[in-house]
């Protein structure tokens, strides 16, 4: 589900400024769902802590939602006006000379594989684990 929000230039600038926030958004542009941290962690690699910063800025920035499920946020772009559109369409052209954007994909690919369509309890880094009773 996408939200609609004006966006200040100068944040939304900011907020691109970092390899590893567009690297979260051109894995939602490219998915086209709402991602939850866990998904983010497994597809990029990179620290709990630091993703939930990066999300965190780009949620002030006006460019993605997030919505509670449970346990779990969910977080998804927000469809804005139309240099937010381009800001996307942009972010999706972005030549991926190092290969990590085709990375994430993949890993996010493997990762919704095993978990289904929403994140689970017993689904920890790719890994099934077994429930205590």
């Amino acid at each position: 589900m996408m939200h609609v929000v004006d966006v200040d230039a100068r944040n939304l600038f900011q907020a691109v400024a970092d390899s590893t926030r567009v690297r979260i958004l051109r894995l939602m542009i490219e998915t086209k769902e709402e991602i939850c941290l866990c998904d983010f962690v497994d597809s990029l690699l990179e620290p709990q802590y630091n993703l939930s910063k990066h999300l965190k800025v780009l949620r002030q920035s006006g460019l993605i939602s997030a919505v509670k499920d449970g346990r779990w946020v969910y977080h998804g772009l927000i469809d804005g006006a139309q240099h937010i559109k381009n800001l996307y369409r942009l972010i999706s052209s972005l030549p991926d000379t190092n290969g990590a954007f085709l990375a994430d994909l993949k890993q996010f690919q493997k990762r919704k594989r095993i978990r289904g369509e929403r994140c689970r309890e017993d689904i920890i880094s790719g890994q099934e684990r077994t429930r205590k009773k």
